[in-house]
C-alpha cells in the first residue's frame, strides 16, 4: 500500500515535469500553478499566496517542493495570513485521568484553558475519550469566539483522549495544520520499584 502510494506521488510529480517542460501551441511552456499542485498532492493543506508571490511570475513545478522548509527558512505557505512559526499552538495533555486543552498564542500566552473535569465530568468519567472530545469541542468554540481558525496541536501524554481531543478541535470548527507529539520518553531516569513477592 504504502509504495503504491509512492508510486503514485511520484508518478503526479513526473506529470507536473513534464508538462512544465513542454511547450504550448505558442511556443512557451505551460505554466501549472503551484495552487493546483498543492492541492493535488496535499488536501491537508491550504495554500494562500501572499502578496510577494503574487507580484511575482507564475512559478513553474520545479519551484515546488514535497520537502517543507526547514527552521528558518521563509515559507510561502500562509494560513489566514499567518506564517506556520505565528500560528497558535493548542496543547494537549492527555494523562489516565484527565484531558487538559490550553490554547496559546505562537509567543505562549494563554488565550484559552479547559478540561474534562471543567466541562462537567466527574471521577472515573473524566478519564473517557468523549470527555475529552466534548472538552475539544468547547476549548474550539471559545477558540472561534476569539478569532482562531488554524492552529497547530502538541500532543503530551499517553491517556486515552489523545486522538478523541484532536477530533472535537477539527469538530469544533478548527482547521489543524499540524500534530506534534511532545510525550517525555525516559532513557532509563527512575530506577523502578522492587518486584512484588508473591
Amino acid at each position: 500500500m504504502y509504495k503504491s502510494n509512492c508510486k503514485l506521488v511520484s508518478s503526479v510529480s513526473n506529470i507536473f515535469l513534464q508538462c512544465a517542460a513542454s511547450p504550448n501551441s505558442n511556443g512557451s511552456p505551460l505554466r501549472v500553478s503551484s495552487g493546483l499542485q498543492r492541492a493535488l498532492c496535499s488536501s491537508d493543506v491550504r495554500f494562500e499566496p501572499n502578496a510577494a508571490s503574487t507580484a511575482e511570475p507564475a512559478r513553474t513545478s520545479k519551484d515546488f517542493s514535497h520537502i517543507p522548509p526547514l527552521p528558518g527558512e521563509d515559507s510561502s505557505l500562509r494560513w489566514g495570513g499567518k506564517k506556520f512559526e505565528e500560528l497558535p499552538i493548542a496543547h494537549i495533555k492527555a494523562t489516565y485521568n484527565n484531558t487538559h486543552i490550553q490554547l496559546t498564542d505562537s509567543a505562549g500566552q494563554s488565550l484559552i484553558r479547559t478540561s474534562c473535569g471543567t466541562e462537567g465530568f466527574k471521577n472515573i468519567k473524566k478519564s473517557t475519550p468523549i470527555a475529552a472530545q466534548t472538552a475539544g469541542i468547547a476549548a474550539a468554540a471559545k477558540a472561534t469566539a476569539k478569532g482562531v481558525t488554524f492552529v497547530r496541536v502538541l500532543v503530551k501524554g499517553l491517556g486515552p483522549g489523545r486522538l478523541s481531543a484532536i477530533k472535537g478541535l477539527t469538530t469544533g470548527g478548527l482547521e489543524v495544520v499540524s500534530i506534534t507529539d511532545n510525550t517525555p520518553v525516559p532513557h532509563n531516569g527512575c530506577r523502578p520499584r522492587k518486584a512484588r513477592r508473591m
